[in-house]
C-alpha cells in the first residue's frame, strides 16, 4: 500500500493522484502522489533515478501518465502537450536554460506566446513593454532589446525566469535553479521565491542541496525508486530523517572510513606551464593515494588536468610515470601510459549519450573485445557487466541509451569506461557534481575501493566536505598556481578557503 500525502490546511492548486509512468523495460513512476499548495514551496527530494525528472515532465505536459490523475483545483485535467500545461498556469525553470542567443531578451521571454495587434501581427512595442515589466518585477536590470548572446550566464538565467513568469503562472517548478548561480545571485533567487509565495503561487523546488531545501522550503515530498515515500512540513523533519527516507537506510557517515596504504610514486609533474592557464605546477602522486585539488572557479585546476590528459598542450614541463619520462600529446597517449580522465561535463565530454551503456563502457577497450577486426558481442557485454556491477549501476539493461540514465548513473558509466582500461592514475573532475546524496556515497565508496586496490586517484572538487572527507593530501590552487599543499592533519575548512581566496597571504 502506498503512503498517502498528509493533508494541508488549504486546497492544493495542482496534484498528482496515483500517477504511473512506464518506459520500455522500466517503471519510472509507480502510483505516486504529490500536492502543491498556494503560497508554499514544496521541495521534491530523491536520489538520481527516483523519478523527479519524470514528474516534472508530466506536470509540464511533455510526458502523459499511463495511469492515475492530474488534478488542477481538485478537477481532473489532461495535458496533451506543454502548451496545455502552460494554459493551466504551470511553468518550469530548468537547470539548463533553453534560450536562443540570436534573439533579443524580449523575444526569448515571449517566444511562442508573443502579444499580437488586432491584425494578428507581432506587437513588438507591447512585447518589449511587458518584458520590461517582468524584468523589473524580478529586479533584473536587463534591457529587453539586448541580444541574448551579449549577456552573462547569470543574466541569461534571469531571462529564463522571466520567460517562465511571462505566462502568468500559478505553479512555478524550479529544477536545480541555483546550479549556475553565484552566492549573490542565489540570495536574489531566494528573494524572488519569497515574492512568488506572497503572490500565492505554488512552487515545486528540486535541489540536491539540503541547506537550500531547509532555507527555502515549507513542505517536502520524498520519492524513492519511482515511488512516493512521504511528505510533510519541513519544520517537522531533520536532515538525517530526509536522507533515510531518500535512500531507505540511515546514512550516518557520508564519507567512507579508510586507512590509506600509500605505495610508490606513480606520477610526478615537474614545471608544468601553460601560456594562459597555469604556471609552475609541481606535484607527486603515489599508489593508493587520493590527492585532492581545491580552488575557486577559475583557479586552473581543470586546465592542469586537461593538460595531463593531452587535451591541451603545456608550453613546458615534464611528466614521469613509474619513474619514466612520458610525452603526452593526446588523450590516446595518456590512456596508453595509464592516465584516464573523468570530465566535469559527463553528458557532453564523458559519454556518447545516444549509444547504449555497454558500447560506452567498452569503447576505449576495443582491442580487448575484438578479434581480427571483428567485435565479439559476448566479450563486450561481459566487460561492461563486470565494471557496471562494481559501481552498482541502476539501469533496466546494458542496452539502455546512456542519455536515458540519471546524472548519477551517467557518471558511473563514465567511470566504468575508464576503469575497464586498467589505468594507473584516474583523474576525477568534480565527480559528484549534480548528483544526489545516495549516488555521492556510492561514488565515494568506490573511490576509496580504487585507492585500496592501489590505483592513484586525483580528485578535483569545489565541495569542501568532499575534499576533507576523501583526500589524503590537498593541493590548493589560485590564479593558475599552486599556493598550498596540505597533509591530512593540516586540512581544515578555514585553511582551504583562506588559501584559495588569498586571505592573509604574505607570499
Amino acid at each position: 500500500m502506498q503512503p498517502q500525502p498528509k493533508a494541508a490546511a488549504q486546497s492544493a492548486i495542482l496534484s498528482l493522484d496515483a500517477v504511473t509512468k512506464d518506459f520500455p523495460g522500466v517503471r519510472a513512476l509507480s502510483e505516486v502522489s504529490l500536492s502543491l499548495y498556494p503560497g508554499k514551496v514544496t521541495a521534491l527530494i530523491g536520489e538520481n533515478g527516483a523519478g523527479k525528472s519524470t514528474v516534472v515532465k508530466i506536470l509540464t505536459g511533455i510526458y502523459q501518465p499511463d495511469g492515475g490523475k492530474i488534478l488542477v483545483d481538485g478537477k481532473p485535467v489532461h495535458f496533451a502537450n506543454a502548451q496545455a500545461a502552460a494554459a493551466h498556469g504551470i511553468t518550469a525553470i530548468h537547470q539548463e536554460t533553453v534560450l536562443f542567443d540570436e534573439l533579443s531578451v524580449a523575444e526569448n521571454i515571449f517566444l511562442g506566446h508573443a502579444p499580437r495587434n488586432r491584425f494578428g501581427l507581432l506587437d513588438t512595442a507591447a512585447m518589449v513593454a511587458k518584458a520590461r515589466e517582468i524584468l523589473t518585477e524580478i529586479e533584473a536590470p536587463i534591457d529587453p532589446s539586448t541580444r541574448l548572446r551579449d549577456l552573462s550566464i547569470a543574466s541569461k538565467h534571469l531571462v529564463a525566469i522571466a520567460r517562465a513568469l511571462s505566462i502568468d503562472a500559478r505553479v512555478v517548478i524550479m529544477d536545480e535553479p541555483t546550479a549556475a548561480l553565484s552566492h549573490k545571485e542565489i540570495n536574489e533567487l531566494y528573494e524572488l521565491v519569497e515574492k512568488l509565495k506572497a503572490q500565492g503561487k505554488a512552487i515545486l523546488f528540486i535541489s540536491h542541496k539540503f541547506d537550500e531545501i531547509f532555507r527555502i522550503a515549507d513542505r517536502y515530498a520524498v520519492f524513492r525508486d519511482g515511488q512516493f515515500v512521504g511528505d510533510g512540513d519541513i519544520q517537522d523533519v531533520t536532515q538525517g530523517e530526509l536522507v533515510q527516507l531518500m535512500v531507505g537506510r540511515a546514512v550516518d557517515q557520508i564519507f567512507p572510513k579508510r586507512k590509506p596504504t600509500v605505495g610508490a610514486e606513480v606520477l610526478k609533474v615537474v614545471g608544468y606551464d601553460h601560456p594562459t592557464e597555469f604556471a609552475d605546477i609541481n606535484f607527486t602522486l603515489r599508489r593508493g593515494e587520493i590527492l585532492g585539488f581545491y580552488g575557486l572557479i577559475g583557479a586552473g585546476r581543470s586546465e592542469v588536468m586537461q593538460a595531463l590528459y593531452g587535451i591541451t598542450k603545456p608550453s613546458k614541463g615534464a611528466v614521469r610515470i613509474d619513474g619514466e619520462v612520458r610525452v603526452i600529446r593526446s588523450p590516446a597517449d595518456a590512456v596508453a601510459h595509464g592516465i584516464v580522465y573523468v570530465p566535469e561535463d559527463r553528458g557532453k565530454q564523458g559519454a556518447i549519450t545516444a549509444l547504449p551503456i555497454y558500447q560506452n563502457v567498452t569503447l576505449p577497450s576495443l582491442h580487448r573485445t575484438s578479434r581480427n577486426g571483428f567485435l565479439r558481442l559476448a566479450t563486450e557485454f561481459a566487460l561492461a557487466r563486470e565494471y557496471t556491477a562494481r559501481l552498482d549501476l541502476r539501469a533496466a539493461s546494458l542496452e539502455t541509451a546512456v542519455g536515458n540514465l540519471s546524472g548519477g548513473n551517467q557518471q558511473k558509466v563514465v567511470i566504468a569506461k575508464w576503469l575497464a582500461t586498467q589505468p594507473k592514475v584516474i583523474i576525477l573532475d568534480e565527480p559528484t557534481k549534480g548528483i544526489d546524496i545516495g549516488s555521492k556515497a556510492a561514488v565515494h565508496d568506490f573511490m576509496a575501493e580504487l585507492a585500496a586496490q592501489g590505483l592513484a586517484v586525483i580528485m578535483v572538487s569545489s565541495e569542501i566536505p568532499e575534499v576533507l572527507g576523501m583526500s589524503d593530501r590537498v593541493i590548493v590552487m589560485r590564479q593558475g598556481r599552486i599556493v598550498a599543499e596540505l597533509s591530512k592533519d593540516e586540512m581544515a575548512p578555514e585553511t582551504l578557503v583562506r588559501r584559495a581566496a588569498g586571505i592573509g597571504d604574505t607570499e
